[in-house]
């Protein structure tokens, strides 16, 4: 036991080492952490806490703010880096894995609850999520904190776990909206619909004063947001909550585009969210055939435990079963009890030799996977979507008669956040209009290297210097004494 507990101390430390060294190095990537980086960067700088900003003038209406609270803070306590954006992430995660510990303790013991750690904080989308700049961990904290405090509530009735399930429900309302009381509902349904005699359970949770510890916390910023930005309740709760996941080619997303997928596409997503746990547990089962513990076993149903973990493990599974518009990230609600469950099977698995190694093995998989990714990636942003090297670049070269960093076309949300709202984005004419109008003593512009072949973007880049390139744009600098600006107009 003791030299488990040494090993269990030392993966831990390993996991939470690799993360924070990526964290630290690699930057931002368009377009989930870049767009969520610059909303949060913007909260900060306006000092507007109601209403997160897609762009200055356009709020943004797909998330509540929750989230952004928590970066924004951490950008005003700890100044403006990757770092600071995505510590708040790591620290939720780590209050899942208590959780995790709280809940796996409780259901089978000391040694389950320390491999259910392991598990989870080594699971391929729970490991990327810790320390990434996305609304998942703070939603995801809200649905597991509601059920593992319905869970230990009925287990130890009269306990604060009873108040955390309502304090979950506030932290998933403010973090993703309404969809979270649809994810901590379903499994608690599917438990009761085993038994019904498990509704008297439901009488251990404070449930007046526990709903309206959920709305005092909830409905004043709901309320705020939409008198701030009407139109907010409208777009947010029909077009974010029903018409997306109804309707696959939905086209009212007004800040991305549809991630169309297969149904049923969420449990393979699963399976690559757990890696490598979901894998060997899948195996392990079929192994186990008719033992103890399988599905088809009528004992498996009388465990009130057991059916209601498994329950939460495929409550999120369940409900986006038959959902074309799915992203990977859908599936971090299910982990937790999903690592729960693994576990209880690791810890019988793992008495052998040959398991032990195994499974010790197996948890370093995913630190190792990324820390390998940083080495390779974090130097150089030249392979990632990343404007970060380019935008570095500009500031060593511009002063106060150069132009703002103008980029031909879309503007990428890592330019935003790198140049700190600086950056613009320009069509030819626009950047024609400038170049004639003489403004400045310097141009610098960002060119899609796929346009470079254009007769109009390779006049620009002819006249001017090839300052640096990354994997999509090439920087170019134009002295205003240099290009002929009739030439330039006639390319319009």
């Amino acid at each position: 036991m003791s030299k488990w507990s040494n090993y269990w101390f030392l993966a831990l430390g390993a996991i939470a080492i690799s993360r924070l060294a990526a964290m630290a190095v690699l930057p931002f990537v368009d377009t989930t952490e870049a767009r969520y980086g610059e909303i949060a960067r913007l909260m900060a700088e306006t000092g507007d806490w109601i209403t997160p900003w897609f762009e200055p003038g356009v709020p943004f209406w797909g998330k509540p703010p929750l989230s952004f609270w928590a970066q924004a803070a951490a950008i005003k306590a700890l100044g403006l880096s990757e770092f600071s954006l995505r510590l708040p992430s790591l620290l939720v995660t780590g209050v899942m894995a208590l959780l995790v510990w709280h809940l796996a303790r409780e259901y089978r013991g000391l040694n389950t609850a320390r491999w259910a750690v392991v598990i989870f904080a080594s699971m391929a989308l729970s490991y990327v999520s810790a320390g990434a700049v996305m609304t998942d961990a703070y939603f995801a904290l809200g649905t597991t904190l509601s059920l593992a405090g319905f869970y230990l509530a009925i287990q130890k009735a009269g306990s604060i776990w009873g108040w955390l399930f309502f304090l979950g429900l506030a932290i998933g309302l403010l973090a993703k909206g309404p969809l979270a009381v649809v994810l901590v509902a379903i499994p608690i349904t599917l438990w009761i619909l085993f038994d019904f005699c498990r509704l008297r359970e439901l009488a251990v949770l404070p449930w007046r004063a526990g709903t309206l510890l959920t709305l005092v916390l909830v409905l004043p910023w709901y309320l705020w947001a939409e008198i701030k930005t009407p139109g907010f309740l409208h777009y947010f709760l029909l077009g974010e909550h029903i018409l997306r996941f109804i309707d696959p080619g939905w086209s009212g997303d007004l800040y991305g585009n549809a991630h169309l997928q297969p149904k049923g596409m969420i449990w393979v997503f699963w399976l690559w969210a757990s890696f490598p746990w979901g894998i060997l547990s899948i195996l392990l089962w079929v192994s186990a055939g008719s033992k103890s513990g399988n599905l088809f076993d009528r004992e498996f149903w009388r465990d009130k435990k057991l059916v209601f973990v498994l329950a939460c493990a495929l409550g999120p599974l369940l409900f986006f079963s038959l959902a074309s518009n799915l992203l990977w990230t859908y599936v971090l609600p299910s982990l937790p009890f999903s690592a729960v469950l693994i576990a209880a099977q690791i810890t019988r698995y793992s008495r052998s030799p040959y398991g032990r190694r195994l499974c010790n093995s197996l948890a370093l998989v995913s630190p190792l996977l990324l820390l390998s990714v940083t080495l390779a990636y974090g130097l150089s942003d030249y392979r990632l979507k990343s404007e970060k090297s380019l935008v570095g670049h500009y500031n060593q070269r511009s002063d106060a008669v150069h132009s703002p960093l103008l980029y031909l076309g879309d503007l990428p949300f890592s330019a935003r956040f790198y140049s700190r709202g600086t950056a613009q984005s320009v069509t030819y004419a626009q950047l024609t209009a400038m170049l004639k109008s003489g403004s400045y003593d310097e141009y610098f512009i960002a060119i899609p290297r796929g346009r470079l072949s254009d007769e109009r973007s390779a006049m620009l880049a002819d006249t001017g210097i090839r300052e640096f390139k990354n994997r999509r744009y090439e920087l170019i600098s134009i002295d205003r004494s240099t290009p002929d600006s009739e030439s330039l107009s006639s390319a319009e």
